[in-house]
């Protein structure tokens, strides 16, 4: 692929601040790695010139192609992500703000361990309240370049807050060790409080080029300012309308207020035929903050989008697998080269089950099961909270399942330690007797007093829960169990982010959705049953661990971002999950359309929206209503279908 004109023009400034808007497939890749080449072609040193980005996966790709085109010459430049880069940098200088240089990298589990060591010794207890709340607002502020005084104050949250903020950092400097949001943040303190520091890395990283630059959150702003305030020689790339990770911090008005010398728009797509690049315009049009730039192609297909409703959660399902199918025969596709979209996980409960139940022809003989692979996230069944879950309906039809009643009975959280587990079951094996029979005895002397009641309560809900669900119906029995065992609060206390919190609540509801869905589908439904035969709670199928293997593509609108697929299935595309609920009451509606509208520019040559008449919400059914995004995109650009039109 040659280089366009303004692919061309973007290359060849070589001065000032620079924005590339660069749109979906617009190949913005491509004009990073050729301007660098570019650059160093024209006499600019190798080890002057620095790339940052978001992802490994995206520098490691950077490299590569870089290697090709410079050979070793591609090892002096500097691509890596801002946190390897700040590593580094940290590595050589941290010992100016009283670290050492062998320092450590604390992970989020190390953390949370000194958060609830601080907060003990400021409680003055054992028994304290979840941290989470603390966590995210300390994380936050790290993440906005906030320190410690810069907080506000509000409230006795507020200054509990900021107290362990201070505590926190005094106790990491005192370990020597720094954690994955500080890497940033202590480097920012180290140019500002040292500047012949920065001076230093200023004229060594003279030409300075980011990309998804519409993912910066302040923190990395600030870092990037500082670095190119001496040479002013930045070039930002990236795309306002695909920015869609405000929840973690990234905030668009970065991109849309860039002081930039020149601007450059990269709107030629060299991905998606004209209907789709067309109603992927049409939708994000609607967006009033953003700049102002049209997708277009040379391609001609002018095959429309289709676009059906289902009756039910569970026909949408069935039908996309039947178009995947169809694709397949008529059109020559692998099942690689398709991907099903969807704003939330939860979503691909019943997508899973639909293509484990499908057969398909393959070499002369029907193979059942088509294999899938969910990127971005577990498979339904394998998700923690789903297993907690499962493991309480086996404990409470099979008292001796040793391995479900370990993994739940603590779960939520009733003072049976890893400790005293851990003696309960070395005195089971050395007694040979069963863990069931030894609960039931009272445990052993060595538990303590909090130990024991927990055992007590533990007990006393399998004891309730057989007598519910032998009398009344699974779905209602199922429902009892989680308000008995206050699952909700299980996950508060375990969960970092809100926005996790409320990802596995709508997973637990999926998954009482699929209790009712059995319960209704069989005459004569029974938890045992369920446990046996489920293909929810059943061992999936091993399709292999190679990535690049012949698999459909089940993920995210935002795991999906920056990958590209021959045919996409858009599913679930119903007011309350696109637009998510929880956004619209945030007012973040645009970050929304945002999201839609990665999802469309995904496809190259197929594009298929769905959604369904009702859908269960905790097994109840719910009448649902079409995206509001839908009529956003011109009805001459759509082919509405039956949902059952490929069977």
């Amino acid at each position: 692929m040659k280089l366009n004109p303004h692919q061309k023009e973007a290359v060849k400034t070589v001065n000032g601040r620079v924005l590339v808007l660069a749109g979906a497939g617009s190949g913005k890749t491509r004009v990073i790695i050729q301007r660098i080449c570019y650059l160093i072609q024209n006499g600019i040193p190798a080890d002057s010139i620095l790339g940052l980005t978001f992802t490994n996966k995206a520098a490691k790709e950077m490299k590569e192609r870089l290697k090709a085109l410079l050979k070793s010459k591609a090892k002096e430049v500097t691509l890596s992500t801002f946190h390897s880069f700040c590593m580094r940098i940290l590595r050589a200088e941290i010992e100016k703000l009283g670290y050492t240089s062998n320092f450590s990298l604390y992970d989020e589990r190390d953390k949370e361990r000194t958060f609830k060591q601080i907060a003990r010794d400021i409680l003055k207890s054992t028994d304290i309240p979840s941290l989470q709340p603390t966590m995210d607002a300390i994380s936050a502020a790290k993440s906005q370049g906030l320190t410690v005084d810069e907080m506000e104050s509000h409230t006795w949250h507020d200054d509990f807050t900021k107290t362990i903020y201070k505590r926190l950092e005094a106790a990491m400097k005192a370990y020597n060790a720094v954690d994955f949001d500080s890497l940033i943040s202590l480097t920012i303190e180290l140019f500002e409080k040292f500047p012949k520091v920065l001076e230093k890395y200023q004229d060594q990283f003279r030409y300075i080029m980011i990309d998804e630059y519409q993912d910066t959150n302040p923190a990395q702003f600030k870092l990037a300012e500082l670095l190119t305030s001496k040479y002013n020689n930045l070039m930002v790339v990236g795309d306002d309308d695909q920015s869609i990770y405000g929840f973690r911090g990234s905030e668009v008005k970065n991109i849309l207020n860039f002081n930039a010398d020149k601007k450059i728009k990269l709107e030629q797509n060299y991905r998606s035929t004209p209907v789709i690049l067309k109603a992927a315009n049409a939708v994000i049009t609607h967006n009033s903050s953003r700049y102002d730039k049209k997708l277009w192609c040379e391609k001609e297909d002018t095959t429309l989008i289709e676009v059906f409703t289902a009756p039910t959660e569970t026909d949408e399902a069935s039908a996309i697998v039947d178009r995947i199918l169809n694709y397949k025969q008529t059109r020559g596709y692998d099942f690689k080269d398709m991907a099903i979209l969807y704003r939330s996980n939860a979503l691909s409960r019943n997508i899973e089950l639909a293509l484990m139940g499908a057969s398909y022809m393959k070499d002369g003989s029907w193979i059942r099961g088509i294999p899938y692979q969910v990127t971005g996230g577990l498979e339904f069944a394998m998700r923690a909270e789903i297993k907690d879950l499962s493991c309480y309906l086996r404990a409470v039809c099979n008292p001796n399942d040793q391995e479900a009643i370990v993994r739940i009975i603590n779960v939520p959280r009733r003072g049976v330690s890893d400790v005293a587990l851990d003696k309960l079951t070395t005195y089971s094996r050395k007694n040979k007797i069963p863990l069931m029979k030894l609960l039931r005895q009272g445990g052993i002397d060595e538990l303590s007093t909090r130990a024991k009641a927990g055992i007590r309560s533990f007990l006393e809900i399998l004891d309730e829960a057989h007598t519910r669900f032998e009398r009344d119906s699974l779905s209602d029995s199922m429902r009892w169990l989680l308000q008995r065992t206050e699952f909700q609060r299980s996950i508060a206390e375990d969960v970092k982010s809100e926005k996790m919190r409320a990802f596995k609540w709508e997973n637990v509801s999926e998954f009482v959705n699929s209790v009712k869905e059995y319960e209704d589908a069989e005459e004569n439904p029974s938890l045992q049953e369920f446990i046996s035969h489920s293909s929810l709670i059943r061992q999936k199928p091993n399709f292999g661990k190679n990535k690049t293997e012949n698999k459909i593509q089940l993920m995210t609108f935002h795991s999906s971002k920056g990958l590209e697929f021959k045919a996409c299935f858009l599913i679930g595309l119903e007011d309350h999950i696109l637009p998510h609920e929880k956004s619209m009451q945030e007012g973040n509606l645009e970050e929304e359309r945002r999201l839609f509208y990665v999802g469309i520019t995904r496809a190259q040559e197929a594009l298929t929206l769905s959604m369904a008449k009702q859908r269960k919400k905790m097994g109840k059914t719910m009448k649902t209503n079409p995206s509001r995004f839908l009529f956003e995109i011109p009805k001459n650009f759509l082919d509405v279908r039956s949902w059952n039109t490929f069977r």
